[in-house]
This record gives structure tokens, sequence and C-alpha cells, in this order.
């Protein structure tokens, strides 16, 4: 397994007192979009200031295509395209003239710069605005240009820090789809506190707070910390006999009943959902329960996400008393 960056007990403390990233063990796979979420002021941004070498670790290693990084790793970083949460860009620019001194830094010839940059300007959707000045640009077009500078060098690891930032649904969506097409030939890095954007795009994903990484793994995996689909049924009748008939049924990881006529029931895995259901609305009238209401809902990584920062909160309780 190549991993493409790497560390090992990272910390950064601010001054003194202010831990920013706490002793983190960070593994991003090659070939993967790894969603980096974490609640606004949680690290993510200091993160990827120290993946970059812009500012040094108080404590740690990082390793980026296997090599150590710090201020001094120019040609790693040669390797890396980054995007900025709301990029600053030259007013006077167009993104024509913004794109080619992007290419200049880089040291790229005539030809590589209009070929490279002519591409990038269709695949972000400002053809149209080529020879406009950034001045008169959206929020949304500022993202886009920005995007495209971070592709200028072709990198083979692109970083991007809340990239969806600002934009509405439609600069969203046209956003996430060229970094779904960037997939296929790039490692992403991507920090968000926008659930669902990770939910559409991601592979895998980290999960940070107060400095911590409390999660990394597939969304897969992380969905697992809820359990499945979940049925909420209302009742009315023998509740007793119900529920304990109600766990011979296959293909539920759990049941647990709520006061006297209410039970939710978890499934073990979306296939196995229906034919579940099926037996228990069976089960329902062979023990002549009238339903009142059965209402359902599915894994979401909203869910794990706020399950598991409760879970590291109560950790971090325990540890306090």
């Amino acid at each position: 397994m190549t991993y493409v960056v790497e560390t090992t007990n990272l910390t950064k403390i601010f001054g003194s007192k202010v831990i920013a990233v706490n002793n983190m063990d960070l593994a991003v796979e090659e070939g993967t979009i790894y969603g980096f979420l974490g609640p606004n002021g949680s690290g993510k941004t200091t993160v990827i200031r120290l993946l970059l070498g812009l500012i040094m670790p108080t404590a740690g290693s990082i390793k980026v295509f296997g090599e150590n990084m710090n201020m001094n790793s120019a040609h790693l970083r040669k390797r890396i395209g980054y995007l900025p949460t709301n990029p600053m860009l030259s007013k006077r620019m167009t993104p024509i003239t913004y794109l080619d001194f992007v290419g200049r830094l880089f040291s790229q010839t005539k030809d590589q710069r209009v070929s490279r940059l002519s591409k990038l300007i269709r695949s972000v959707g400002l053809l149209p605005s080529a020879s406009r000045e950034v001045k008169g640009f959206s929020t949304g077009m500022v993202t886009r240009l920005g995007l495209a500078a971070s592709l200028m060098n072709d990198p083979d690891l692109l970083l991007l820090d809340e990239p969806t930032s600002g934009l509405d649904p439609a600069g969203r969506k046209s956003t996430l789809d060229l970094i779904e097409e960037l997939d296929k030939e790039k490692t992403i890095f991507v920090s968000s506190h926008i659930l669902s954007d990770v939910d559409r795009i991601c592979t895998h994903v980290g999960i940070i707070n107060e400095g911590k990484l409390i999660y990394s793994g597939s969304i897969k995996e992380m969905k697992k910390h809820i359990q499945g689909n979940v049925l909420r049924l209302e009742l009315d009748g023998d509740m007793n006999t119900f529920c304990d008939r109600l766990a011979s049924i296959g293909g539920m990881a759990a049941f647990e009943r709520r006061g006297s006529f209410t039970v939710e029931i978890s499934f073990v895995s979306e296939i196995s959902t229906l034919k579940a259901i099926q037996d228990v609305l069976g089960l329902i009238v062979e023990c002549n329960l009238d339903l009142i209401s059965m209402n359902s809902s599915t894994s979401r990584i909203e869910d794990a996400f706020l399950k598991l920062l409760e879970e590291e909160e109560s950790r971090g309780f325990a540890r306090a008393v």
C-alpha cells in the first residue's frame, strides 16, 4: 500500500497554550479522494499548511511522496496543487493572464502554458469570461479560477481547503463534478465542514475535532457507526409477544423497545432490509397488532459524524474526571 501523505505524532502548538494539532497519525492512500471533516476551528487549515511545509510542526513528522516535508522541500511542492479557502487573486488579471503567470512560476514553456491553461479554462467553465478581469467575478468564478490555478502544474496531489465554501448550489455542483473527474488520475485531499459534499465525492474520510484525529478510514466503515437502516414502529396491542418473536427474524442487527407501544429496529445492511421489513409486517399481523405509524431512515454520513463527535466528547469527559 502506497501512502502519498503520512504523518506520525504530528503536533502543532501556537504560542504556549493553543494546541491546533494534537498527536495526529494520518495516512492518505494513493489514488483516493480523502475528505478531511471537522467543525470550523478544528484545525483543518493548520494541517494543510503543515502538509505544504508552510509552517513547521512542534513535534512529529510529515512525509509526502515518501519524503520528509519541510520549508525547504520545494521539489515536493512542485508536485502539489493547492486551493486555499477564498483564494485571493489579482483583480486586474484575467483568467488567461493569471494562469499564464502561474505557469511561469513552474517554469513551463509558452507552448506548455497555452496548452494547459486552454484546457483548464474550459474544464472549470470560464471560457466565456477568459478575457474578463477578475474584479468582476462572483465568488464561484473566483473559486473555479483558483481550482484551475491549482492544476496548472498537473499535480500528483491536490490539497483543497473548503473548495465549495460560499458557492451557490449550481457552483457547488460544478466544482464537485470537476473534483470527481480528477479522481481518475490524482490523489485529492479535501478539507470541508459540508458533510454532504464529502459523502458525495470522497472514498475515505478523516474526522478532526479540537486538533485530534478521531476517525480515519473508508466512508463505508464510518457509516457502520450507526446500524444500517432504522425502522421505527408505533403499535397497539400485546407488545410482549411481538418483541419475544422479533428476535428470530433474520437480517436485523438489533431492536429496542421504547415505551409501551414503540419499537426501533436496526438492520444489518440495505440488502437485507426489504425482506426483513416484510417479515416484521407479517409478524405484526400474526400478533394481531394494529400498526399506528411506521417511519424509516437510512444511514447518513451526518449521523455517523455526529455520533463520532459525541463519542470523542464522552471520552474527553471521562479522562477529565
